[in-house]
This record gives structure tokens, C-alpha cells and sequence, in this order.
């Protein structure tokens, strides 16, 4: 168990709480639905896994990853909403798909299971080669297709940049089992630039906080750019002592936002303020660890109502240990640097060393892993 002491915010053992939540919500199968009775997505359900090897439920997150496997369709892609036993949405959501990268990756930084690893592999890259099919000549990768195999026409920026990372981590996975993908590598850098260069390339999704913080949680804006990228819309979305708004013109604040912009100022330096914001989210804990969804001001009412969601419940863990640097993935979302390099497009060679120091799963480092999708 990795869960840290963010002092004066979490205990170890409240943060333990919440783990106890996640694996008493996880079905007998390994689905991790969003609350008891709702629907799983192959996103949060991503996330919930890391979550609970982070919480030391190593044989509950594999359980998971198993689901996965065993449901995974034969074009390498998940439906974009499952209940116990069917199918709810049908819908094959790019970033969905991509996300099970990450959190195999995480797993491996984890526990250093070659095992583990091999067994994955041929999911990762049947899932790889369904979102690299979503591509386009320009690079951004369209968000969807319906079931009968018709694509969406546009891509989403959140969406986009999730999968960046994603590929990265599938590159990781790639290197470290000896696999060459080059194709994955090129189709990584395509996108970054695409995400930097071309902001008119997806649909325009202004208002949603997820569209302003996730180029720099994934990676792709980076250092000074990512700092003033920020700082630019921080006045619009945050809303000081309570946190995070979901969309711009709304007092709906949430938790899992919250957390990732905590993330998204950990890959840029500003630590103090993550802390500060990290601190805002444990209002909305409830003494058995569960935290609430979201919630409206000055109201203070809960939304969705009565929700406490698995994936929600995962962010705050996962932001804890990025804060507290306690286990060895919690640079995953802040040191983007440790993963494979990307491609500089602009001279198709590598701006350095594709096999960078992101392999080394033994060094010390602080990061972080995600909270959800942002694709609708």
C-alpha cells in the first residue's frame, strides 16, 4: 500500500476509507460501475483499477484488468457504457479505448510484473490499433465511432489529449517487451502538434474545464506555455476555497476537476497551490470516504443527486499520492519527461532519445494519474 499523509488535509487511513469504498462498489467480475446499480465505462473504470493498487488491492485491480480483457470486441475497442451483464451504450469512444494503456502502464511502474505485462500487451495494442484507425491526415484523432463502425467527423481537444498521453504510455509498454512500433511514435507526435499548433482541428468545447487543463495534465503543453496556459482561465473556473467548475458559466464544482487540475499545476511546478486546491476537495469527504460528485453554490446541493461517484473516489487517491510522490507511478501525469520522447515533427526525428529516463521504474519521482473522460 503506497496511500500517503498529506499533512493537515488526508490521513493515510481516511484515504485507506476510500479505497474500502472502491473495492466494496467492484463486481464480482472486476466491473467497477460509477455507484452501486449504475453503469461502467472502460475510462473510470481505468482509473478506479489504478486507484486501488495504489490503495495495495493489487488482486482487485488485476480482477479488473481481466474484465476488460474478456469483454474487449474484436476490432480492439470497449462500448462506451456496460451494466453487469449487457451492453447500455454502444457507442465506441476513442479515448475510452486508448486510456486501458495508462493504466496498464501504471500497473507495471507499480509492481514490475513482466507477467502482468506480457498478458496485457495483446489488448494494448488491438486497443491501439482501433484509436490509431480514428486518425486523421492532420493528426487529431476523431472521438468516436458508432457501433456499425461509422465514424464520428470531428475530434474533441480533451478527448485528444488524454489519448496523447495514452500513446505514450503504449510506447512505454511497447519498449519495455521489445516490440517496435514506430507507427504508434510518429502517430504520438502527429497528434501533440496538431494539439499545440492547431486549436481549430476540434470541436469547440470552450466553456468545459477539461478542454482549458488537459494539454498540460497529458504532457503536450509543457513548462512555461502550460504555466500560462493555467493561469490564463484560473479567475474563469476556479472558484476560490471550493474548487474547480466544470463548465465555465456554471457555480458546479467537482471534485474529480478539481483533482485533476491539482495534477495539471503539479506537471508545471506550482505545488503550493496544488496543495492549497488538493485541500479545497476534503468538504466534500463524508466520514466513511466517500466523497460527493459535485456540487452547486451558493446552494451547496449535491449533483447528480446523491451521487458519490467510484471515480471521484479514485481522483482524490490518485491526486493524493501525485501530491505526496509515495508510490513508484506517481510521477506518471506530472514528469512527463520519463515517458517515451516525442517525435519532433517538424524534422521527423527525435528531438532526443526516444527511450528516455520514463522507463526507469526504479527512480524516485512525484506525479500523478488521471480522473476521468471528458468526451461527450
Amino acid at each position: 500500500m503506497w496511500l500517503p499523509e498529506i499533512a493537515g488535509v488526508v490521513t493515510a487511513g481516511q484515504l485507506a476509507e476510500t479505497v474500502d469504498y472502491l473495492e466494496a462498489v467492484q463486481l464480482p467480475n472486476g466491473m467497477m460501475p460509477w455507484f452501486d446499480g449504475g453503469h461502467a465505462d472502460p475510462w473510470n473504470h481505468t482509473e478506479a483499477l489504478m486507484a486501488l493498487a495504489v490503495g495495495g488491492r493489487r488482486s482487485q485491480s488485476e480482477r479488473g484488468f481481466e474484465w476488460l480483457k474478456s469483454i474487449q470486441r474484436e476490432d480492439g475497442s470497449w462500448h462506451q457504457y456496460y451494466l453487469a451483464d449487457s451492453v447500455e451504450q454502444d457507442k465506441l469512444d476513442a479515448n475510452c479505448v486508448a486510456y486501458v494503456a495508462t493504466g496498464v502502464w501504471h500497473h507495471f511502474l507499480l509492481h514490475h510484473d513482466q507477467g502482468f505485462l506480457e498478458s496485457m500487451w495483446p489488448m494494448v495494442d488491438a486497443a491501439v490499433g482501433f484509436v490509431l484507425a480514428l486518425q486523421t491526415p492532420r493528426g487529431e484523432i476523431r472521438w468516436a465511432r458508432h457501433a456499425d463502425g461509422t465514424p464520428w467527423t470531428f475530434a474533441l481537444l480533451t478527448g485528444s489529449s488524454s489519448i496523447c498521453h495514452s500513446l505514450r504510455c503504449a510506447i512505454a509498454i511497447a519498449q519495455e517487451l521489445g516490440h517496435e512500433r514506430p507507427d504508434w511514435e510518429l502517430s504520438a507526435a502527429r497528434l501533440a502538434q496538431v494539439i499545440r499548433e492547431v486549436p481549430d482541428a476540434f470541436a469547440p468545447k470552450h466553456r468545459w474545464a477539461m478542454d482549458w487543463y488537459y494539454p498540460v495534465l497529458a504532457g503536450v503543453v509543457t513548462g512555461d506555455a502550460g504555466r500560462q496556459r493555467l493561469a490564463d482561465r484560473h479567475n474563469t473556473f476556479v472558484m476560490d476555497g471550493k474548487g474547480v467548475r466544470c463548465v465555465s458559466d456554471r457555480p458546479w464544482v467537482t471534485v474529480a476537476e478539481t483533482c485533476e487540475y491539482v495534477m495539471s499545476l503539479l506537471a508545471v511546478g506550482e505545488r503550493d497551490l496544488a496543495k492549497e486546491i488538493f485541500s479545497w476537495t476534503q468538504s466534500q469527504r463524508e466520514p466513511d470516504g466517500k466523497y460527493w460528485t459535485g456540487i452547486v453554490y451558493p446552494d451547496e446541493v449535491h449533483f447528480p443527486g446523491g451521487e458519490q461517484s467510484t471515480y471521484t473516489a479514485a481522483a482524490v487517491i490518485l491526486a493524493a499520492d501525485s501530491l505526496a510522490g509515495s508510490s513508484p507511478a506517481a510521477w506518471l501525469f506530472v514528469d512527463h519527461d520519463r515517458l517515451p520522447t516525442l517525435i519532433d515533427t517538424h524534422t521527423d526525428e527525435p528531438s532526443e532519445s526516444r527511450h528516455t529516463q520514463g522507463n526507469d521504474i526504479d527512480a524516485e519521482g512525484t506525479g500523478s494519474g488521471p480522473a476521468r473522460s471528458a468526451s461527450e
